[in-house]
């Protein structure tokens, strides 16, 4: 999108099954774990700029022998920050022990037999280290040691919290991560000492009873338990000490995650295709972990996928799709083409089909594959009006009428190029903005002064200030007779409190478009009524809550709001036209029907804290304060 905007994150995590002798002997590394973590990483690079984090954990090593280890690095090379740090511990090793396992193992960091990496984009608050997973609550009893890391993001941290604390507990800080590690590992260390209770009175020495607890801790038992409260979208992946490992996915299923099971590996990610390019597998051998459900991996290396939860109605972020995941994935490569294909007729319609004066283009390369889809949508009815003048030359036809009107094809060109990020050096203002416009250049004398009409495909508008302060700015120095502003995505109209960093409506050009709207017509008394209607909301239970900002919507119709966002992305004292034209939420739907979160567009939240966020954020506007309205 023009607009950057952020997510969390993206979580990657390897289970070596063998021994690590066989990866020596199959594969000729003893590095073969690290290696494919660092892969993994890397293709999913996208999902995470701000930090990124490896930690591993050795099986069956001997008491004093350190067998957890952790590198994080907020470094603007994050990934490659980690993984030098990591591989320098072995730079001093003979040539003839690198392939010695059994060495590395007991000598070394990071020759482990499970491997957790986490790839971090920071939505709100301080980049610093601390805030980089994996996070680790340490123990000096091996089966209470917890390492965590996830993509997600909770609405109701503040009630976790407090529950925390009624269970006499005093965590560091009140952040989503902290919580909910620690939630779970109360509930954790309440099995341990369960299963401690209950086999101690049989005789076990303490050391024979740390070998029961870690082949009797119930991770399914235990996760039901800790996460009774949690309202939220996640992907949340958890390494025991002894070696028991788990990822859990929210009910909803609105944070992706997909894993790759065989005799050797079980892995886990973010996106399918990081999966089938480290591990060279097909896409039907990729699965995805079932919402509600916690894929398990024991110690013993048994894998299971049950339930920890009841599962609720799929609504899986719509944004992975449009947006997020990477489209080298073949279904979201075919939905983002179908989203492009979809805006044909509209486009057409707005053109007047003037084929011969119209330029297509998108910006910016996210936009790239609705673009293809866009051209075979339009070039279906460019060929259908073909066949029709075809068919009405009659007797008329000749093989030069025919080959004339065979020629016509769309003109497709390259109109906006990003160039690097400007600097600005220069303090005041107006010197700034006129750097900033510079983000984008456009392609010199390909439109036809005053004549042409440019359309401009965008993956989906946000805030619009790219739009206005840069790229239509800039592509009006080519003088055409109008510029149109495509989004493949809907009007983002409501805040999003389960990743993405979309938490103030404020920010919203579709929001802002419909408040000027109600006061130039006179609905201006509908806010105060709305804000007054939201601080009642928030006196219910969050079960029983709705959206009330919708009804501000529904004063207005969708072209009427589209409408209003042309004037306000439109730059001041330029000469063409502006119109912008959304994706429907019908074609949306069409488009990607397995993915049904779309509460960004519609205002319909799949978890009851959603609710309370949107009441939330619609107060934080009105008293004017900019801030999220979830902790």
């Amino acid at each position: 999108m023009s607009d950057q905007i952020k997510h969390e994150c993206g979580i990657a995590f390897i289970r070596l099954l063998k021994p690590l002798e066989f990866y020596v002997e199959k594969y000729g590394t003893a590095f073969y774990g690290l290696n494919k973590m660092h892969l993994l990483m890397q293709k999913q690079r996208n999902r995470g700029q701000d930090g990124a984090g490896v930690a591993t954990i050795k099986l069956d090593t001997k008491p004093g022998m350190r067998y957890i280890s952790r590198k994080r690095s907020n470094n603007p090379q994050a990934i490659k920050d980690v993984f030098e740090g990591i591989f320098s511990h072995f730079q001093d090793v003979p040539e003839e022990k690198m392939k010695d396992v059994a060495y590395l193992k007991e000598h070394f960091p990071y020759i482990g037999e499970l491997l957790l990496g986490h790839l971090r984009y920071g939505t709100h608050g301080e980049n610093t280290i601390e805030s980089v997973h994996p996070f680790l609550r340490q123990n000096n009893w091996m089966n209470r040691n917890l390492v965590l890391a996830g993509n997600f993001n909770l609405t109701n941290v503040d009630e976790m919290f407090d529950e925390l604390v009624q269970l006499g507990q005093y965590p560091k800080e009140k952040s989503d991560t902290v919580t909910v590690m620690e939630k779970i590992g109360h509930f954790l260390d309440d099995e341990v000492q369960r299963l401690h209770t209950w086999f101690k009175p049989d005789g076990h020495s303490n050391i024979e009873l740390n070998h029961l607890i870690a082949e009797n801790l119930d991770i399914q038992r235990l996760l039901k338990r800790a996460s009774k409260r949690f309202d939220g979208g996640f992907a949340i992946v958890g390494m025991i000490g002894h070696g028991d490992a788990f990822v859990m996915r929210d009910a909803n299923g609105i944070r992706p995650a997909f894993y790759y099971k065989d005799d050797e590996v079980v892995v886990v990610a973010s996106e399918r295709p990081a999966i089938q390019t480290a591990f060279n597998v097909q896409v039907g051998k990729v699965k995805e972990i079932t919402p509600g459900h916690v894929l398990i991996v024991k110690k013993n290396g048994k894998v299971s996928e049950v339930p920890y939860t009841d599962q609720k109605e799929k609504t899986s972020c719509s944004f992975e799709r449009i947006y997020f995941s990477r489209g080298t994935d073949r279904d979201i490569y075919l939905e983002r083409k179908m989203l492009g294909s979809q805006l044909a007729v509209p486009i057409l319609q707005s053109v007047q089909y003037d084929f011969e004066n119209t330029v297509f283009s998108f910006v910016p390369n996210t936009a790239e594959f609705a673009f293809y889809g866009l051209m075979q949508g339009l070039n279906r009815e460019l060929n259908q009006i073909k066949s029709e003048q075809i068919v009405n030359l009659g007797k008329d036809a000749s093989v030069e009428k025919i080959s004339k009107i065979l020629n016509k094809s769309l003109r497709i060109e390259k109109v906006a190029v990003k160039e690097e990020k400007q600097r600005t050096f220069i303090a005041d203002d107006e010197t700034r903005g006129e750097m900033v416009s510079h983000v984008y250049d456009v392609s010199y004398g390909i439109v036809n002064n005053e004549k042409d009409t440019i359309v401009l495909l965008d993956d989906s508008i946000v805030r619009g200030t790219t739009l206005r302060d840069s790229i239509i700015k800039i592509t009006a120095r080519l003088k055409p007779k109008k510029i149109i502003i495509v989004s493949s995505a809907p009007q983002i109209r409501y805040p999003d409190c389960y990743g993405i960093d979309m938490s103030r409506l404020g920010d919203f050009v579709a929001f802002r478009a419909m408040t000027e709207l109600l006061k130039e017509s006179g609905k201006e008394s509908l806010l105060t009524e709305v804000y007054e209607n939201c601080k009642k909301e928030l006196n219910l239970p969050a079960e029983q809550m709705t959206n009330q900002v919708k009804v501000l919507y529904d004063q207005f119709s969708y072209e009427e709001i589209s409408g209003r966002i042309a004037k306000i992305v439109t730059p001041k004292n330029i000469a063409p036209e502006v119109e912008v034209i959304f994706q429907t939420l019908e074609g949306l739907r069409i488009a990607i029907p397995n993915h049904t979160g779309d509460w960004y567009f519609s205002g319909n939240y799949p978890t009851p804290g959603g609710n309370r966020v949107v009441n939330k954020a619609f107060i934080n506007y009105m008293e004017g304060r900019n801030e999220r309205a979830y902790s």
